[in-house]
């Protein structure tokens, strides 16, 4: 009894699969849009890759953000790579991409973001493109703090030693 209900399940299973695998085969288009960096300012570069083998023999990526970028393969395997500028004009905020392969198009929500000015990176990243007044004088006192620190800890020393 437990054989015949095993055998059941495992034909009706095999019969779903085979009955799904011409459908899912019919789908040729890009199956997976990525964007990096994640966060690019005005004026930056984006890249673009999509896997799927019809975007390797042609096109395009597009976003409000950059217009219009083309694909070309990348060697040994089965995905393109598009790269693309990112407007002046282009709005903060996150933007989408579109890509088009021979008749199929797939769109990825908020793929990445434009941000005012630079990218902050890393531990003490900055958005301005040099110290500015303020960051000056608080290195300054910062500098000015640790010396005077330094002088009264090495006269305290030297007077316990004389004692």
């Amino acid at each position: 009894m437990r054989t015949t209900r095993a055998l059941t399940v495992s034909a009706v299973v095999a019969a779903a699969v085979g009955l799904a695998a011409p459908a899912a085969s019919a789908w040729t288009g890009p199956s997976t849009i990525t964007a990096g960096p994640g966060a690019v300012p005005r004026g930056g570069q984006l890249t673009v890759t999509v896997d799927g083998a019809t975007c390797r023999s042609g096109g395009t990526a597009t976003s409000d953000a950059f217009g219009t970028a083309d694909f070309r393969a990348v060697p040994g395997g089965g995905a393109a790579k598009a790269t693309a500028t990112v407007h002046g004009a282009a709005g903060p905020g996150a933007h989408d991409i579109s890509v088009h392969c021979q008749g199929a198009t797939v769109t990825r929500p908020a793929a990445f973001t434009v941000v005012h000015g630079g990218v902050r990176g890393g531990l003490g990243g900055t958005r301005e493109p040099r110290a500015s007044s303020t960051d000056t004088v608080i290195g300054g006192v910062l500098v000015a703090s640790s010396l005077i620190g330094g002088g009264v800890f090495w006269l305290r020393r030297r007077a316990e030693n004389k004692a």
